[in-house]
């Protein structure tokens, strides 16, 4: 039988696409580089870090970038390979663990429904396993579309889930049903709680679970949370906790809810609006990197993780460089899980 790990299990690497020139990012790309050079040092302290870079001499670079951060050197191992960007959570490979051990499941990525050009990106996970960055892990490549952060799991069967999000990621003649019996097949599910709101503006990945809605272990959900009502989310994050105050647990019982406030609104260069959420933290062994804004509430969601997670380590990362392309630290992260205690 298999099964999708939970964040939380311990982990052998993350898995990070370097930004380069050719990316979205290169207006801002010093002030990126900072940002992922201070993840990847985090990472480092705690346990391995996969890298891609776009080709020799932006190796070099990159490993220049990080000495200078001061990053585990060690523990870091870089990769060359193209790239369109560097949205690792939506292209990298899904660990699961069954009889054999582990394998990658290579889920299709279409650039979030065909928003943004991704055949490089889609090819990502399939040239790292040829150049042996995962090591003798057996890879499996589905041409079915998910993005990973549009699926939370507490590792013992349950995907949480946006059902929009999803359903539009459907191919032609494939049903949601059609999907429940591939992520049953690939990833283990048993069961799946779809949430019918939740969304934030700015977001262009048709409402990705990890921007709204966590699991911090089995019983607990930390989310998005909006108490004003003048906020442009408020409407649609508080019918989102109406939702998960509705849902209950493996065991029955309801979830424990931690919500964690909205930072106040970012805008971008031109005025548009930018998710920044709180909800993009990562878990990694011995610690939990936080994404904060230089906003007022970084202090108080930093400390409600605290709550969710004792234990481990709170890190706050700066990501508004990060935000000001839509996104934030979970997504250009990809976790991997170390292998499971008894294969």
């Amino acid at each position: 039988m298999r099964r999708l790990p939970a964040e939380w299990e311990p982990q052998e690497a993350v898995l990070l696409t370097w930004p380069h020139p050719e990316t979205d990012w290169r207006p801002r790309l010093a002030d990126v580089e900072a940002a992922y050079a201070r993840i990847a040092r985090e990472i480092s302290q705690r346990e391995s870090v996969i890298v891609v870079c776009a080709d020799q001499g932006h190796r070099a670079r990159v490993s220049r970038l990080l000495r200078e951060a001061g990053a585990e050197v060690d523990r870091i191992r870089r990769f060359t390979c193209p790239t369109n960007d560097t949205w690792t959570r939506d292209y990298g490979p899904l660990t699961v663990f069954d009889g054999a051990g582990r394998g990658l499941i290579d889920f299709a990525f279409d650039g979030w429904g065909g928003k943004y050009p991704a055949g490089l990106d889609d090819r990502v996970t399939r040239r790292l396993h040829a150049a042996g960055a995962f090591g003798e892990v057996r890879l499996e490549r589905l041409e079915t579309v998910l993005e990973g952060g549009s699926i939370e799991t507490d590792g013992r069967g349950t995907i949480l889930a946006n059902r929009h999000c999803l359903e539009k990621r459907l191919r032609p003649g494939q049903s949601l049903n059609d999907l429940e019996a591939t992520l049953r097949s690939a990833l283990g599910a048993t069961r799946f709680l779809w949430l019918e709101h939740g969304a934030l503006q700015g977001d262009d990945t048709d409402g990705h679970v990890d921007t709204l809605a966590r699991f911090c272990d089995t019983a607990t959900i930390a989310h998005a949370a909006c108490a004003d009502p003048r906020d442009p989310n408020y409407d649609a994050l508080q019918a989102m906790a109406d939702e998960l105050r509705g849902l209950e647990s493996r065991d029955g019982r309801p979830y424990r809810l931690a919500p964690l406030p909205c930072p106040a609104p970012k805008r971008g260069e031109t005025g548009e609006p930018l998710p920044a959420t709180y909800a993009n933290f990562l878990v990694i062994n011995g610690a939990v990197l936080v994404p904060v804004y230089d906003d007022a509430a970084d202090s108080e969601a930093l400390a409600r993780l605290r709550g969710c997670f004792p234990g481990r380590d709170i890190v706050a990362i700066r990501s508004l460089p990060l935000v000001g392309q839509y996104g934030s630290l979970h997504c250009v992260t990809m976790h991997l899980p170390a292998p499971p205690a008894n294969p």
